[in-house]
């Protein structure tokens, strides 16, 4: 709240962005958005825009699929025709420029397949998916890339000859 109250400005003020940002220890560019969000600088105001910051970061929140059956029904038919979610969310960014509930994420789409839905919908649309797998598996957690870079029976540097120690003979085969 402390840092709202500064950002609490009028445009008689002259304030300027950049000025805010450095006392802030701040982008400009987050003063910025947190100013556009909250009603520009005609209307910012520092308390209303603090609860504004507190409402939205409340959990849970609904998911957006589950909100909206439209969206949901557009991506369940494309999961059928055996697009990747990645896919889909390009798709409806491109087909609906300017209207933002029909934006979603891949990751919101398996999120809402993986944790959020229950039952047949569920089962039928993670068949769908190209790796067909029930439980998403982390990056980390891939195996995939294991080994690459280890030599089978390596010698450890500590147990080479001496003769490799001070380089006296270069034995390239």
């Amino acid at each position: 709240m402390k840092r709202r109250t500064r950002i609490n400005y009028t445009p008689e003020q002259k304030a300027i962005i950049w000025d805010i940002a450095a006392k802030l220890s701040r982008a400009p560019s987050t003063i910025s958005r947190e100013i556009r969000r909250l009603g520009g600088a005609k209307q910012y105001r520092a308390a209303k825009a603090d609860t504004a910051a507190w409402e939205n970061a409340l959990r849970p929140k609904s998911c957006k699929l589950i909100e909206s059956p439209t969206l949901c029904k557009i991506i369940a038919e494309k999961m059928h025709q055996d697009w990747s979610p990645e896919q889909i969310a390009g798709w409806l960014k491109r087909c609906y420029p300017d209207n933002q509930e029909m934006h979603v994420s891949h990751e919101t789409m398996y999120k809402t397949l993986f944790i959020q839905t229950r039952g047949a919908l569920k089962k039928e649309l993670q068949q769908c998916l190209r790796s067909g797998r029930a439980v998403r598996r982390s990056r980390t957690s891939s195996l995939k890339g294991k080994g690459l870079g280890s030599i089978p029976d390596a010698i450890p540097v500590s147990e080479r000859p001496p003769e490799a120690a001070d380089r006296a003979i270069l034995d390239l085969l």
